[in-house]
C-alpha cells in the first residue's frame, strides 16, 4: 500500500502530539457539555449569549414578559410618585401593542396592570419601609 503524504498541518499536529501537548488538557477525559441531550441547532448563540452576559437583546414581545416580571424590582427603586405612574402606564402601552401583534416576537397574554392599585401598593411599601429609593 503506498505511504500517504502527510501535510504539514498533520505533521504539526503529530509532532505535538509527540511531545506531549495535548496531554493534560481542561476538561480531558470528560463528556462534552450538552452530550447526550436533545439538538438544539442554536446552542452556539444560547451559549454565547450566557457567556458574554448579554441581557438586552430578544424580540420585543419576550423583552415586555421580563419588563412585567421585573416591574415590582424596578418601582422599588423609584422615588416618586409621578415617575412610578409613568413607568407602569409605558409598560400598560407596550403591553398593549404586544398583545395586538404589533411587536416582533411571540404572542403576548399578559394583563395590564391597574395603575391606582400599583400605585397604592408602591406608597404602601415605602411607608413600611422608609429611605428606600
Amino acid at each position: 500500500m503506498p505511504s500517504r503524504h502527510e501535510s504539514r498541518v498533520e505533521r504539526q499536529i503529530r509532532e505535538a502530539q509527540e511531545r506531549g501537548e495535548f496531554d493534560n488538557l481542561p476538561g480531558a477525559g470528560r463528556p462534552l457539555p450538552g452530550h447526550g441531550g436533545t439538538y438544539d441547532e442554536n446552542w452556539w448563540i444560547r451559549d454565547w449569549v450566557r457567556r458574554e452576559n448579554l441581557t438586552d437583546i430578544g424580540p420585543t414581545s419576550l423583552k415586555i414578559r421580563k419588563e412585567a416580571e421585573e416591574l415590582p424590582e424596578r418601582l422599588a427603586r423609584e422615588s416618586s410618585e409621578p415617575a412610578v405612574r409613568a413607568l407602569v402606564t409605558a409598560l400598560n402601552e407596550r403591553i398593549v401593542l404586544a398583545r395586538r401583534g404589533l411587536v416582533d416576537g411571540p404572542p403576548v397574554v399578559l394583563a395590564t396592570f391597574d395603575v391606582e392599585r400599583v400605585v397604592a401598593a408602591w406608597r404602601e411599601r415605602r411607608a413600611r419601609h422608609p429611605g428606600t429609593a
